[in-house]
């Protein structure tokens, strides 16, 4: 093994002993709210992220203290199989009522004896029907092949909005929703204001704000004297960089600057100052912390990094503060362009980057945008170009009323949505009527104004009335943890505070926890105080 690679070796051991409280005398326990989740194969994902969303209490609210199994069959269609609702009271009365968190039973030849395991070990319940139902419209998730809990938890909700349509009040997927709002200044010193929904706080982590930088640079020098020498570095002499919370949260509402920011007010392309805020705080707030960057030559790379986390946080400074007096808002409208000068997306820059998991309309921009010269070209401008206000806008080639089949515009429009977002969806998606649903569900702020990177609507954003919203503290209740050195391979595991002490949900394996990884986690669950 090269040092790099004994080096990953031994990042990803400590991930696993740490992650999973390997070594330690893991107490344990049976009862209601104590039921573990058997792999189905790489099915972990799956396993860590359900049992932090039915640690919510507007889901074990929706789906075990409010309805009955005999209720939801009889609500379900002929075949309760494919019906969410049932499918997700089966899967909740399971994990919540004890009835299947005992301990194992030892067949005997006379009697079937009790046993209490040495291990946190139990049956636990296989959610077969569960996952076959919630993955049958991915391509992805209905495979064996372990997967992204954080793409699956986006996924999963997104299932379960669509499942209540219509019923908001009976929706628990809203207790994780949020409005966010971009502030976008614009180099003439007008303004324009952008929201949009999300389940998600995504936040990078700024290695420069480590608290620790002292320990690190003895640990580097400690390191190099040791290559010299042929030596090798021990897991115990690891030092690691340790970087706070509010420094992650800090970064997500730091300004930033958009480069060729097209503004209506100078008629040109400009740099422009783009800032963040929220427009509500969710009954339950999860945090993802971006643990996976590119490295030169496009290497993925998982930062070996903790991240101090406390148990109560308070982002009530992170609240948007909306149009103030005096602002001068940019005014509405497009930058005109020729069609015949908009290119076509190479299909095969774009293939290569949807199969690597990003959006497709966001790789068909980057091929448009580095002129189709090649998979890392447009890679290099994706990554730059994520956090952009008009990434998610589709590409309009003469407003793109001539180039939509009407008759999908027609089947989208009986579906109750509007004629200007069924086109948007059509052109995104290329003209694939599933797949242009699937856009309508992800964009529910979709409209001609806020599409637009350049709109100045301040009106209250895309259902703000329907969020829930409150107070900016929040107690930390869950924790979805990652071992391996990419989201798509080895392990999740979660750790979940029931009942005043924090438990290890590994698998089928259920015990009191003696350790948890609060500073390595990969998706925080945190509930409003």
């Amino acid at each position: 093994m090269t040092t790099a690679e004994k080096e990953l070796d031994q990042n990803t051991n400590f991930e696993w002993n740490r992650i999973q409280e390997s070594g330690q005398e893991v107490e344990p326990i049976f009862g209601p709210g104590y039921t573990g989740l058997v792999n189905l194969g790489n099915s972990c994902y799956l396993a860590a992220t359900m049992q932090a969303v039915f640690s919510a209490r507007s889901f074990s609210s929706r789906y075990y203290i409010n309805q009955s199994l005999k209720k939801a069959f009889e609500e379900a269609p002929a075949d309760p199989t494919v019906d969410l609702n049932m499918q997700l009271t089966k899967l909740a009365h399971g994990l919540l009522s004890g009835k299947y968190s005992v301990p194992q039973v030892e067949n005997d030849d006379n009697k079937n004896v009790a046993t209490t395991p040495t291990s946190a070990e139990q049956e636990g319940i296989p959610p077969r029907m569960f996952k076959t139902l919630v993955a049958a419209s991915h391509p992805e998730f209905s495979t064996m092949r372990q997967q992204d809990a954080l793409e699956f938890f986006l996924h999963f909700l997104d299932q379960v909005e669509r499942s209540n349509a219509g019923k908001t009040e009976l929706d628990p997927a809203r207790s994780f929703k949020f409005g966010v709002e971009d502030r976008i200044l614009c180099s003439s010193g007008k303004v324009a204001y952008n929201r949009r929904n999300d389940y998600i706080l995504s936040l990078n982590i700024p290695l420069h704000e480590a608290t620790n930088k002292e320990e690190l640079e003895l640990f580097h020098k400690l390191k190099a004297e040791k290559l010299s020498e042929g030596k090798e570095v021990s897991g115990d002499e690891v030092v690691r960089p340790r970087v706070p919370l509010e420094a992650c949260l800090a970064s997500f509402s730091a300004p930033e600057e958009v480069h060729d920011f097209y503004s209506t007010a100078l008629q040109m392309k400009t740099t422009a100052v783009k800032s963040a805020g929220l427009t509500s705080f969710p009954d339950y707030l999860v945090l993802h912390m971006r643990k996976f960057v590119m490295e030169e030559g496009w290497v993925p790379k998982k930062l070996d990094v903790y991240v101090d986390v406390p148990d109560i946080i308070d982002i009530s400074h992170m609240r948007s503060k909306g149009h103030q007096p005096g602002e001068e808002l940019l005014p509405d409208g497009v930058p005109i362009e020729d069609d015949s000068e908009i290119p076509l997306a190479n299909e095969d820059i774009v293939a290569q980057l949807v199969s690597m998991g990003f959006n497709q309309i966001h790789c068909q921009k980057a091929a448009i945008n580095t002129s189709n010269a090649g998979v890392e070209e447009a890679m290099t401008w994706l990554l730059a170009h994520m956090e952009d206000p008009d990434i998610d806008a589709p590409i309009l080639r003469g407003r793109g009323s001539e180039s939509v089949d009407q008759s999908k515009v027609d089947m989208l429009l009986s579906f109750g949505f509007q004629d200007d977002v069924a086109r948007k969806a059509l052109i995104a998606s290329g003209g694939d009527i599933e797949k242009a649903t699937d856009w309508i569900f992800s964009n529910p702020d979709a409209s001609v104004s806020n599409m637009d990177a350049t709109a100045s609507n301040t009106t209250s954003g895309p259902n703000d009335a329907d969020l829930p919203d409150g107070g900016g503290r929040y107690r930390l209740m869950g924790i979805v943890s990652h071992i391996g050195t990419s989201t798509h391979c080895g392990h999740y595991v979660a750790h979940i505070l029931k009942d005043g002490r924090w438990v290890i949900f590994n698998d089928n394996k259920v015990g009191a926890s003696i350790n948890p990884p609060k500073d390595m986690g990969y998706l925080y669950f945190f509930e409003r105080l």
